[in-house]
């Protein structure tokens, strides 16, 4: 016991070695990092862009001291607690110290490091997917009803984190009616477990409903504008690369599952696989909404591994199917992490093209991939904005309005002064103080839209004038222009009310 627990902290401490070194210095947080952490200064049941449980995550953060520490920290532990679900899921299929080994380092060495590279609720849904799923094996070992209520507060956790959790249920029920477990569904305790999960989801259901549900909106949203160009088939190729290292385990796992006879209980995961995926491509869902779906298939395939490979010569292939998933995460560093400088990519450019790396969300390729250029250009434009607002006349009465979340984010977290920037994009439209009566206006407009924002902002103010913008050609944000409209020659604050109401009947 004490030789796996050493084991198990050596994979944990090695974890978090690793995530600290994936990200070069010369790069900010990436632009969904700067929402997600402004959350936690507005506390509340739910939000236009995700459930509330990464509010109260950045809350902790903001409790710590707000250091890129802290934000990179959280990501790293769900996915060092990933690893231990995994463990104690080989446990529970009573694998040995080898399938133990083996489950860990492929969990380890996989594209789970580079989900945990960012502070975004993905470290946490994959957390909650291989959970629920772990909770499910220990109800099919021991049909204990606690089990049920137990997966029904994970179930709970996972969904008030991301609705992508439903993803699960929609594969999981139709396998369950396949197979012999379905007589799960005649025991009253089920019933009971699911009114217990609607009870901990309850405050954001009916946060959704008095504010019109705009997780409908934001799902709309997101398919008009991103999963338009989402590719079906691209979409299965991505599934490959996930897990690459250990793409044996897995196809180890679906085999075992249909032909291996201690896994005969369990053949209800081999149709949940299947039908999660088409739920998936159905959906034109994005590649790695469906990363949550594969540990728990290392953890049965390291275990069947394991009883091939654990007697005469077999024993001797051990080592290297240990070795295969470290292999394949060798290239995987060098180029599927934000360690390399944007020149470096550059220079080598046709090999991340020829992975699809420099693909963005428009369906076209760029310099460098879209997150990285997403962690580019943010402290900049927020030193800049600190400089213009300290300079501007009266500046407790300057709004600084953004065009989207990215920009308000990074502002808000980089400034070394009392700034609350806004926009009227994402969860900031409800953030708006109109407290005081503003008279200046610092703009922060994208390159594209700056002639017809100028165009449109100047003639009411006296003054208006091009301050500033961003300088780094990497940057998703390059060429993002400030500008500073002073002395008002309207009631800015109607205005700004007038188009917050426009953009809340629009949703």
């Amino acid at each position: 016991m004490a030789k796996k627990a050493l084991i198990l902290a050596g994979f944990i401490i090695l974890k978090f070695l690793l995530q600290t070194i994936l990200i070069s210095p010369e790069y900010d947080l990436q632009r969904d990092e700067y929402l997600y952490l402004d959350l936690g200064h507005h506390l509340a049941w739910g939000y236009l862009s995700v459930p509330p449980l990464t509010s109260w995550i950045s809350g902790i953060i903001y409790l710590l001291g707000n250091s890129v520490f802290w934000v990179k920290f959280f990501p790293s532990l769900f996915g060092a607690l990933t690893i231990i679900v995994v463990w104690k899921t080989i446990e529970e299929l009573k694998g040995s110290l080898f399938a133990l080994i083996l489950g860990a380092t492929c969990v380890l060495f996989s594209s789970l490091l580079r989900l945990n590279t960012l502070y975004q609720p993905n470290s946490f849904d994959v957390l909650s997917w291989t959970t629920l799923f772990f909770i499910i094996i220990k109800y099919f070992n021991t049909e204990k009803q606690k089990w049920l209520f137990i997966a029904a507060i994970v179930f709970a956790f996972g969904f008030l984190n991301k609705y992508n959790i439903v993803f699960l249920l929609l594969g999981l029920l139709p396998a369950i009616l396949l197979t012999e477990q379905r007589k799960v569904f005649l025991k009253k305790e089920i019933y009971f477990a699911v009114i217990l999960g609607l009870l901990f989801i309850a405050p954001n259901l009916l946060w959704q409903y008095n504010n019109n549900f705009p997780v409908i909106h934001h799902l709309k949203e997101l398919s008009d504008t991103q999963l338009v160009n989402v590719d079906r088939l691209d979409f299965l190729k991505s599934q490959v690369l996930f897990f690459i290292g250990s793409l044996f385990v897995i196809i180890s796992a679906l085999y075992a599952l249909l032909f291996y006879k201690p896994f005969k209980k369990y053949r209800t995961f081999f149709w949940t696989f299947f039908f999660i995926l088409i739920v998936f491509i159905f959906f034109k869902a994005k590649d790695y909404y469906a990363i949550g779906l594969y540990p728990v298939y290392i953890a049965f395939g390291s275990v069947f591994i394991a009883d091939i490979l654990k007697d005469g010569w077999k024993v001797y292939l051990q080592p290297m199917a240990i070795t295969i998933p470290v292999l394949f995460f060798i290239p995987m560093y060098n180029i599927a992490f934000p360690n390399k400088s944007p020149q470096y990519i550059i220079e080598h450019s046709n090999k991340y093209k020829d992975l699809g790396l420099l693909r963005w969300e428009d369906g076209k390729d760029h310099l460098i991939p879209q997150d990285y250029a997403d962690m580019l250009g943010w402290k900049e434009l927020a030193k800049k904005v600190d400089s213009i607002y300290l300079k501007t006349p009266n500046p407790s009465q300057t709004l600084i309005l953004c065009d989207n979340y990215g920009q308000a984010g990074a502002i808000n977290y980089y400034t070394t002064g009392e700034i609350k920037a806004v926009s009227f994009n994402a969860d900031y439209i409800n953030w708006f103080n109109l407290e005081p009566q503003y008279i200046n206006l610092i703009r922060i407009i994208s390159y594209k839209e700056k002639d017809d924002e100028f165009k449109k902002t100047a003639p009411y103010f006296n003054s208006a004038v091009l301050a500033d913008s961003i300088s780094n050609k990497y940057a998703r944000e390059y060429k993002t222009m400030i500008f500073v409209f002073t002395t008002a020659k309207v009631d800015v604050n109607r205005i700004i009310k007038s188009e917050i109401e426009e953009v809340k009947n629009y949703r």
